[in-house]
Order: C-alpha cells, then structure tokens, then sequence
C-alpha cells in the first residue's frame, strides 16, 4: 500500500491546477474502474474528493492487514475525511498539445486513491492519470455496479453494488499460482483502460455509470496515444511491465519497488521497451533486484534506481 501520510498531501508541482474523476463503465466485474486525473482549469470549483471514499474501503485494509473488525470504526475515523487537493469534476483544461497518458496499477492491498500523491503530481506536469482499481481480489475492495432495476436511482438502490472483497491466499494453495492469475488479469484491466481512453480519444460515446454529468468527450482527439506510459507500484510495477509485454502501444514502463515474484521467467526476454526500476533501499529484496537485471540483460533500456534511505532520501544508486 506504501505508507499513509500523516497530515496531509501537498499539491502537484507543476504548472496545471489537478482535476478528478471517477470512471466506472460495463454493468460486471468485467468492466472498467479508475480514478481520473487531469490538467484542469483553474476556475473550475474548489470542492477535494475524500482519500478513502467510501467506509467499505476501511473495511477492506482491516481484513488485508489481519486486523480485528473493532478497527474499522477507528480507521474510519482517523482518515475517514481526509482530502485530496485536487479539483473534483473540475473543467478539463484545453490544451493545444495532446495529453500524453499514464495508466497506473496500485498494490496489493491497495485501491485506486491510495497512491494519489504520485498520480496527481504527474497530472500537474500535463499527463492524464488513470489510476485503476482491480478487480482480481489483490484490491483491499473494491465494487461494480448492476444494470439499474428500475426501482431507484444507484443512491436508492444500494443492492445494485457489488462488492468484491480482498482475496486472501488459502492453506495449501501455491502463492504463485495465485498471484500469477490475478497478474494476468490485472495486466489486461490495464489494456482494458488503455483502451477505453482509445475509445474517448476517437468520440466514442462512453457511458460512465458515476459521473454521468461529467462530459469526457471533450477529451475527443485530446490524448496522444503515442505517448502512453504503464505505471505501478509493487504488484502494480509487475502489472505493468506484463501490460507493456501485452500489448504494443504502451510505450514504456515505470516500476515503483516492482514485486517480481508472479511474473513467469519466460516472459523476461519479451520486455523489450524501455523500463525504468525505481526501488526503495528498505522494501527491495536481493531476489527481486537480481530478477530486475535479468530484464536488464535483454533490454539495454532498462535502468535499474534504487533511492538510499528512503524517507530521508540521502543518495541514488544506478545499476547498468
């Protein structure tokens, strides 16, 4: 999940005001979920979504990191109403350049507003972030929405939501297996968003089940899609280096302390474009650098950063 900030997250650095958004599309599991961000202009309104948005959520980290249904409540509390200084459903900012694309996969245990401070910095230097949410059992939860019933609006008719709990690994199965699964269809969620952005680029109409009020057609020939980068953290960073295996119009990836556990070894000569490896000293293990520069061996564009002291960032080391 990476770790909770305590007070409070800054603004981007870069010369966009964020905007935010939430996409949900298709009626199943088999449909698409991601948090949005995105140059905004800056006289949009000034309302900040909520970090964790929904109590479910605190639910969902309590059963991922074993602890007792009694936390919840206190979880809930302690982050509960902490938000994220963007601008929610804020006007997509024109541009006379296309935005260039990050599609980012969150952790294990995670959900797509865990890692809003490094989706949201790369939004203020002109990218579109869209963060998913997994629908594999890796996310501490996550939902989709049924077809309406007809007996109420989404907000009258809660039976609609389905909510999909954190899968946790059973006695006696093989971990591999399992998070190798779960890799694969994280690694096509992301194709999966790659190509709804691809949709709404060439005026496809797409509805999105919770915002609806929010026009993404404005985005009509708005998005390079020359320019897509695979990002992730941990679980995320594998995904991500498995998306840019998939499928040819990613471009590069950037893996955040990549867990390199689920991915298959013949799979590593197939990662042929550039990949950047950026690991903390106190999370990497031994195992996972050396599978690192296993890729690196195939691929001259790979380059392997791992930052000293992380959380007080001293120095960087750079392996060829």
């Amino acid at each position: 999940m990476g770790a909770m900030p305590s007070l409070g997250l800054l603004p981007g650095k870069g010369p966009h005001h964020v905007g935010c958004t939430d996409v949900m599309v298709g009626h199943t599991r088999k449909g698409t979920f991601l948090r949005l961000y995105y140059p905004c202009s800056p006289e949009s309104a000034s309302e900040q979504p909520l970090w964790i948005p929904r109590y479910e959520y605190c639910c969902g980290f309590t059963e991922f990191l074993n602890l007792s249904k009694w936390w919840v409540p206190l979880l809930s509390y302690a982050v509960g109403s902490y938000k994220v200084p963007v601008i929610w459903n804020g006007a997509f900012l024109p541009s006379a350049a296309k935005y260039p694309a990050i599609i980012f996969s969150h952790g294990l245990g995670a959900i797509r507003t865990v890692y809003s401070a490094v989706c949201m910095e790369m939004a203020s230097q002109g990218f579109l972030v869209a963060a998913v949410e997994h629908r594999d059992g890796s996310a501490a939860a996550t939902y989709c929405c049924h077809a309406p019933t007809g007996q109420g609006t989404l907000d009258e008719d809660p039976a609609q939501e389905e909510w999909i709990p954190f899968q946790k690994l059973q006695p006696g199965t093989k971990e591999f297996h399992m998070r190798n699964h779960q890799l694969h269809q994280r690694a096509n969620e992301c194709v999966q968003v790659l190509q709804l952005l691809t949709d709404i680029n060439s005026g496809t109409s797409v509805a999105n089940i919770l915002q609806p009020s929010l026009d993404l057609s404005i985005l009509k020939d708005m998005i390079d899609l020359s320019k897509v980068a695979v990002m992730g953290h941990s679980f995320g960073a594998v995904t991500g280096l498995l998306a840019l295996v998939n499928n040819s119009q990613f471009r590069c990836a950037v893996a955040l302390d990549a867990w390199m556990f689920p991915l298959e070894h013949n799979l590593y000569p197939e990662v042929k474009k550039p990949v950047l490896f950026i690991n903390t000293e106190k999370f990497q293990t031994a195992t996972s650098i050396t599978r690192m520069r296993r890729i690196g061996c195939n691929n001259y564009r790979t380059k392997i950063m791992t930052i000293l002291s992380a959380g007080g960032c001293s120095s960087v080391r750079r392996f060829p």
